[in-house]
């Protein structure tokens, strides 16, 4: 995106303020991503950083396509896009799980096309195929957990935290598919060309984690 700097896409929310938490920890600060502002890009060029916001689904494919270097996205948008970047680290944060969920009575009927409502249809795709279970995907965007009480599934493949909104909705947990947490992920290129920029951060934000995982944080 512009030479000379090193730019990383964050994801918006609670857990890209709390990644850029590390960043700053790890000696890459920008003091402008604290002010109270409605920009979306804030840079820091005596430490030759330079942040922007995205959406948490579209992190990846601006790493990818090299708008960004660097970029922290979840397990979850890795396997279901696949999209072309390296994965360098698990920062141990955001961790929840990829699940299949469905009313506490359910009972799979083999003999019939199992109804799968999901967000992630290719995830749920691999983890049934690998199973040999014929299925029918719904590709839904929103309130998944409806569709099994509607009748619209019979169970739903989702990102599962603490369960409660299963629980709410008289739903829970029936198999588990894959942990998921926030992973920081390289354009291909400015990893290979970039090495000697983007290494040195890396390296920092690998010590801070290892830093909160021992204590000394």
């Amino acid at each position: 995106m512009f030479d000379g700097m090193i730019d990383v896409a964050l994801p918006k929310g609670r857990l890209g303020e709390k990644v850029y938490d590390i960043f700053e920890a790890a000696g890459y600060g920008c003091p402008a991503i604290r002010e109270n502002s409605r920009k979306l890009i804030f840079e820091d060029r005596s430490r030759g950083v330079r942040y922007f916001w995205v959406k948490p689904s579209d992190v990846s494919i601006y790493v990818e396509r090299g708008a960004a270097d660097i970029g922290v996205a979840g397990k979850d948008i890795l396997l279901e896009y696949l999209p072309d970047v390296y994965e360098l680290l698990d920062l141990d944060m955001g961790r929840c799980r990829m699940a299949v969920a469905g009313p506490k009575t359910f009972r799979d009927d083999t003999g019939r096309v199992l109804r799968v409502a999901t967000k992630f249809p290719r995830i749920a795709g691999e983890y049934y195929r690998k199973q040999s279970r014929e299925i029918d995907i719904i590709k839904l965007n929103g309130s998944i957990e409806l569709a099994p009480l509607l009748g619209l599934s019979d169970v739903i493949v989702d990102i599962v935290e603490t369960g409660t909104t299963l629980r709410e909705n008289g739903l829970t947990v029936l198999e588990e598919i894959v942990p998921v947490s926030a992973r920081l992920i390289a354009n291909r290129a400015a990893w290979q060309f970039g090495h000697n920029r983007i290494g040195p951060l890396c390296d920092a934000i690998a010590r801070v984690c290892a830093g909160k995982e021992d204590g000394t944080r």
